[in-house]
């Protein structure tokens, strides 16, 4: 194998971690559903094996005790408590260290061990004794997939399990065994049929076909009376699958669909999309030397050219864009732990879940929307008691919501808790110094405060918050995306914070123009119209930065003053209309040079602090052109404004 064999396990335990601690969490709202238990012991069994296999053996013992312990809730012997769910979950963070052969005492896991076995005793006399069923005959119709065989299915030892039941007649059904000459003689074409008199339970029966059923084709039916009151209806894991041709019963569509997806090493995306960058950039100088060219030939080539780049690069695009949904799954395990460390009942609901970002941006995300939940769940959200005391539900509420607005996706993190208290972030900005006693400040620059490196109202330290650090990891982060965050809070009711974070990181369509000398781009997205501006009307509108556009005043930014350009304009300057969430305003500029595929460039760190441009690129002549942050030049714009108009 050329892949490393221990890598591809733990890329394997990764995902059956993720399944069984999101069973889990499903298990803790409903814990009498059978799949979900079925499903979470299934995931145990499977990682305890492939551990085995790849020489994970301190990890293939862990977990065996673990799966033995939950053997007894799929046996119905225990329920499912809490305590069993909390102390399982506890148990796969430590697999989840062993997977990954991070440092792990053993005294850790014998903790770990010692509590799940004391919460499956306390949980012993929880479970109602099953009722011993009379003699029940049942009809078992199953097919493997083609390639069962290949990947080490045996069909022998699930008949074995089924004679052992009781009474038991097999018929292989051969209808869909091909010709000689089509043959494959490692794929598996038989069905089964099964006439089994048993006084075992139907959920007995299904535990024969636990570890392949998502695999496979099933038909359980109750032949008499006796299983009628305990299984209604049959048992069909193809009821919405096609029958076969030959009249073998239900073929398994998932075969057919098991090379739709590969996964690839994030790096190797990151190299691609390196490359179609550059791509992009040289596509660029062509287009340049094709236009200064009188032949044709050039010209069609670099327009081929340029069309197919476009579709590279969209396609690239489409490639690294993820649900945000692999994202917000993650905090159900978060506010589970939360609600169980504060004492306090949390609701949480998430919004937007198929809305896509870049997988780069989501990963730089999980940290800080870790701190932020962390922050509602502890500071937001008040104890049972006091909500009822204010008249609210015992219950809190934290909605975790996404939405795509332009070239942005908006996320917000909103709870229904106590609110922000404005008189002690004022008293603790003004103890740190951060302004002066009785100073006018905004309500937006006061909560702005929060994420200021150190600050913290919290009057108790506790394992979740109250350091001081956190928020500003926060801030610096969702920077670092060239994003931007905002806080609003209303006393006694909650609060919400929002952020604003592009797309992607890598490419963009931007409209280049041009202010005095030099050139800058402004991302498509964000472009609504662009209009002319007569030297007439900028006289016209010195000191009051207005345009009327169809019966609407439109501010704008005069960017060659604030560029302090120092050239005089251009007889036909244009306004470039952009749009930042509800906020409009116009861009003065001297000219639009056309559309521009924009490879981003970070700035230098010398430059981090420029908020007014979010990178830069380099243009196909070789120059770089600096790429404008729309949100803060539209807060530029403001404060200019409001300068203007006290000024007047």
């Amino acid at each position: 194998m050329s892949a490393d064999p221990a890598e591809v396990f733990r890329q394997e335990a990764q995902d059956l971690l993720e399944q069984i601690e999101q069973g889990l969490l499903d298990l803790a709202r409903h814990p009498g559903r059978r799949e979900l238990i079925d499903a979470v012991f299934r995931g145990l069994h499977t990682l305890k094996g492939s551990g085995a296999m790849f020489g994970f053996d301190e990890l293939a013992a862990f977990t065996h005790h673990c799966e033995s312990a939950f053997d007894r809730v799929r046996k119905g012997e225990v329920a499912a408590t809490a305590e069993i769910v909390s102390a399982v979950l506890a148990a796969q963070d430590h697999m989840r260290a062993l997977a990954e052969r991070r440092e792990a005492h053993q005294s850790v896991g014998d903790a770990l061990l010692a509590q799940l076995h004391r919460a499956v005793e306390e949980a012993s006399g929880s479970a109602a004794p099953a009722a011993a069923p009379g003699a029940a005959t049942w009809r078992i119709t199953f097919s493997l997939p083609p390639e069962a065989l290949v990947n080490g299915a045996r069909p022998l030892p699930l008949l074995d399990e089924l004679r052992a039941m009781g009474e038991c007649s097999v018929k292989a059904v051969t209808d869909g065994v091909p010709l000689l000459g089509a043959l494959v003689p490692t794929e598996c074409h038989l069905a089964w049929e099964v006439i089994l008199t048993t006084d075992q339970p139907r959920s007995a029966i299904e535990d024969v076909f636990i570890f392949v059923i998502d695999d496979m084709a099933l038909r359980i039916e109750a032949l008499d009376a006796g299983s009628a009151d305990e299984a209604p209806t049959p048992v069909d894991t193809a009821a919405e699958q096609p029958e076969a041709a030959s009249g073998t019963g239900p073929v398994d569509s998932r075969a057919s669909r098991g090379g739709d997806s590969v996964r690839v090493p994030a790096e190797r995306l990151d190299e691609l999309m390196d490359r179609v960058g550059e791509l992009v950039i040289a596509q660029s100088r062509l287009k340049q030397v094709a236009a200064s060219s009188a032949e044709v030939q050039l010209r069609a080539v670099a327009e081929e050219i340029e069309r197919l780049a476009g579709e590279l690069r969209d396609t690239m695009m489409v490639v690294r864009m993820v649900p945000i949904a692999q994202l917000f799954g993650r905090f159900r395990r978060l506010i589970h732990d939360l609600a169980r460390d504060t004492g306090k009942t949390i609701d949480f609901v998430t919004e937007g879940e198929t809305t896509e970002l870049d997988k780069t941006v989501i990963e730089r995300l999980a940290d800080p929307l870790v701190h932020l939940i962390r922050n509602a769940a502890d500071h937001g959200l008040e104890l049972p008691e006091a909500r009822l005391a204010a008249g609210k539900n015992a219950a809190g509420k934290v909605t975790l919501a996404a939405r795509q607005s332009g070239a942005e996706v908006i996320i917000t993190i909103t709870d229904d808790g106590r609110g922000v208290d404005r008189a002690r972030v004022r008293a603790k900005a003004e103890d740190s110094g951060l302004i002066a006693p009785g100073a006018n400040v905004s309500d937006d620059e006061l909560l702005q405060f929060i994420f200021h490196p150190g600050f913290s109202t919290a009057q108790t330290i506790t394992n979740l918050s109250g350091r001081g650090v956190g928020m500003d990891v926060v801030k610096r982060t969702i920077d670092g995306l060239r994003g931007s965050i905002k806080m609003t809070s209303r006393p006694g009711e909650g609060s919400q914070i929002a952020l604003r974070i592009p797309l992607t990181l890598a490419i963009i369509d931007g409209l280049l123009i041009r202010v005095g000398a030099a050139r800058y781009v402004i991302p498509l997205p964000a472009v609504e119209e662009c209009v002319e501006l007569s030297l007439e009307q900028d006289l016209r509108s010195t000191g009051r930065s207005f345009i009327t556009l169809r019966e609407q005043l439109v501010p704008f930014i005069r960017l060659r003053d604030l560029f302090a350009s120092g050239s005089a304009p251009d007889p036909h300057q244009k306004v470039v209309v952009v749009a930042t969430g509800q906020d409009r305003v116009g861009l003065v500029v001297d000219q639009i040079l056309g559309d521009h595929q924009t490879v981003i460039k970070a700035l230098s760190g010398f430059h981090a602090d420029v908020e007014t441009f979010s990178g830069a690129t380099i243009l196909g002549d070789g120059g770089v052109a600096l790429i404008l942050d729309i949100a803060h030049l539209v807060a530029a714009g403001q404060r200019q404004d409001a300068q203007l108009r006290a000024a007047s």
